[in-house]
């Protein structure tokens, strides 16, 4: 039996996280055991859920190195970050300009304690802690006006992130007061699961059950048609390929091609610009 390690000041091991099941999935050790339940009673469900997480991860990377190097993007506001993890989007953005910003943000206090460490002889990225269901709080925050410049396009980066809001919060709002910030010529990231309805029956069963664990074990969890999604980037100018399955988002040439499991389908991915 693995002992977990002492938890920061602050966080209870006992209540589950979002960022640490998911930091789970990505083969992490910055989780308890109330997170390891979690993600375990999910993946009776979805045995697939790391490669689900992977797939994320890898679509970010993708997004990020197109923003770069490709869109001229050099500025970034990561919300609902997560656990420090590799490949981060600084690292990827440095990669192709040395003098790019990145600003994470997270509400889980454990995200900026392992941030702060790994920033700690960065000087190009930042972490603090806000909630996206407060974008006035991340959009003034004295590290965000900091490094970012709302004179210039931003990438905005809403990955796994919406689906975590319930309707009753309004995520369509959220996510417009934060664009509605952004200058023209900025881009929007998102990721999100997916309810593939009617065209998948037995796909779509299978996401109302895992998005009652999800809440009933970590707060609340959505999972959206292609309309609620698409409706996040109203009025902007949605990218090639359009709102399809992460590995089907620009894949790299030699990628091999994808199993297409059970959540395939249902964690979607999409790049939008500001006009």
């Amino acid at each position: 039996m693995t002992r977990d390690k002492a938890a920061p000041p602050g966080i209870d091991p006992h209540i589950p996280s979002v960022a640490r099941v998911y930091d789970f999935f990505l083969g992490g050790k910055d989780n308890f055991e109330a997170d390891r339940k979690v993600a375990e009673h999910a993946l009776r469900i979805t045995p697939d859920g790391p490669a689900a997480g992977q797939a994320n991860r890898a679509f970010l990377r993708r997004v990020i190195r197109f923003l770069v190097a490709e869109a001229g993007i050099d500025q970034f506001l990561d919300i609902g970050s997560g656990l420090p993890t590799q490949g981060n989007v600084h690292e990827v953005a440095t990669e192709q300009n040395p003098k790019a910003q990145v600003v994470y943000v997270d509400n889980d206090p454990i995200v900026l304690t392992h941030g702060r460490a790994l920033l700690a002889a960065e000087g190009t990225a930042t972490v603090i802690q806000a909630d996206v269901r407060t974008p006035q709080e991340i959009l003034h925050h004295p590290e965000v006006r900091r490094f970012l410049d709302f004179d210039r396009p931003v990438g905005l980066l809403l990955f796994a992130i919406l689906h975590h809001l319930g309707d009753d919060e309004d995520p369509r709002a959220v996510a417009a007061e934060l664009i509605d910030a952004l200058p023209s010529g900025s881009y929007v990231a998102i990721s999100h699961f997916r309810d593939p309805g009617e065209r998948d029956p037995e796909g779509s069963r299978k996401a109302r059950e895992v998005e009652r664990v999800f809440n009933e074990s970590l707060g609340t969890g959505r999972w959206r048609t292609d309309e609620e999604i698409l409706s996040f980037v109203d009025g902007l100018t949605l990218l090639e390929p359009g709102l399809v399955p992460l590995a089907e988002w620009r894949p790299e040439p030699d990628a091999p091609a994808p199993t297409q499991t059970d959540t395939y389908h249902t964690f979607v991915g999409l790049l939008a610009r500001k006009p």
